[in-house]
């Protein structure tokens, strides 16, 4: 069972904690007193036909904090408070204080012969642990179970306000652009399909179109039983390298079942995907015995009435490490024509992580 209390902080943003017993904590911390200033909007894509968001408060946001001001630690001296409070509690949510999209986002300002819309959405940041050193993948399997409630129920409320598509997602490491290094994940929420979601939804509708089956539970399936490009699997979950991967070391976490995202998800299944989700972060951190940078998404269907039989929520890995001293880089091909190249094959990378010895 999940616990969950929420709390207003004195700047005005919400904090959630979770706990499998009912959270006990005093009060809402925020390092500052006064609501942050958000200035933020869209702008349109012509040639690319997307949007891209302009914040530009988000420059003074913090970066790269010593242990000793990790803002995402219990507040231990009230005179110096940090965003979480002390307290008995597992996974803490609150609102972002330097957000890209907001619920609250005002009217743009025009640009002339430009489409702009208000940055309406939502960003908010997970806390995986009190402690600093943990990491997702080292966590209980009980605690990740945890972090994909929360996930999901963040995500049903995000829907209920609104938004049109919902990510969590986890940059890990300063190689891959995280400002704050205590172990956490964002979840944003956006008022528009992103294109790229729009593009695949496409794919899977067309692929369910024809053949009147799931695209990703049915590669799923098929990789568990193949068994060559499988770094882990369990009852109704898989791990595996995709054979199309773009990033070296790519791997994706699915269910077995057709299930569009977690909140469809029963606790079997959860646990399922706990475990392949623990055994391929812990692969990648032993490759090298060095912590992996990635980028991870937790890919679930849109947010409107649907129902959407063509889609079965996957998390993807994206590791940017391709050697213990070198790192891949999104360059010419990748960000000019993005057409990605990948340096090690599918198949030697999921024979090479179940080689690591956990």
């Amino acid at each position: 069972m999940m616990h969950r209390a929420e709390y207003v902080k004195p700047d005005g943003r919400r904090l959630w904690v979770y706990g499998r017993l009912p959270p006990n904590i005093t009060a809402a911390p925020s390092p500052a007193a006064k609501a942050p200033t958000v200035d933020a909007h869209l702008r349109r894509h012509p040639l690319l036909q997307e949007w891209v968001v302009y914040a530009t408060h988000r420059q003074d946001r913090t970066f790269l904090p010593s242990p000793e001001d990790d803002p995402l630690a219990p507040t231990t001296d009230p005179w110096h408070p940090t965003e979480l409070p002390a307290g008995d509690y597992e996974v803490a949510v609150f609102e972002n204080r330097f957000p890209s999209l907001s619920l609250h986002s005002g009217a743009p300002s025009s640009v002339e012969g430009i489409e702009t819309a208000a940055a309406f959405g939502s960003c908010e940041v997970v806390v995986f642990a009190q402690e600093r050193s943990s990491s997702l993948g080292e966590l209980p399997l009980d605690r990740i179970c945890l972090v994909l409630e929360v996930w999901g129920d963040r995500t049903r409320h995000l829907q209920q306000a609104g938004l049109a598509y919902v990510l969590p997602f986890e940059n890990r490491g300063v190689e891959m652009g995280a400002t704050l290094q205590h172990p956490h994940s964002q979840i944003y929420g956006y008022g528009f399909l992103p294109r790229r979601q729009a593009q695949i939804m496409q794919a899977l509708k067309d692929h369910y179109k024809r053949s009147g089956r799931d695209l990703v539970s049915n590669l799923a399936v098929a990789e568990r039983d193949r068994q060559v490009r499988v770094v882990a699997s369990r009852g109704n979950a898989v791990a595996f390298v995709p054979p199309f991967g773009r990033f070296p070391y790519e791997t994706w976490v699915v269910p077995t079942r057709s299930v569009p995202d977690l909140a469809g998800l029963s606790e079997t299944d959860r646990g399922d995907i706990a475990f392949c989700l623990s055994q391929a972060l812990r692969r990648l951190d032993r490759l090298w015995n060095r912590p992996m940078p990635y980028l991870m998404t937790v890919n679930q269907a849109p947010s409107d009435e649907g129902p959407h039989p063509e889609w079965t929520v996957r998390i993807e890995i994206c590791p940017i490490r391709r050697a213990p001293d070198k790192l891949k880089f999104l360059a010419g091909t990748e960000l000019g024509a993005g057409v990605f190249a990948n340096d090690i094959a599918p198949e030697a990378a999921a024979a090479t992580l179940r080689s690591v010895r956990l």
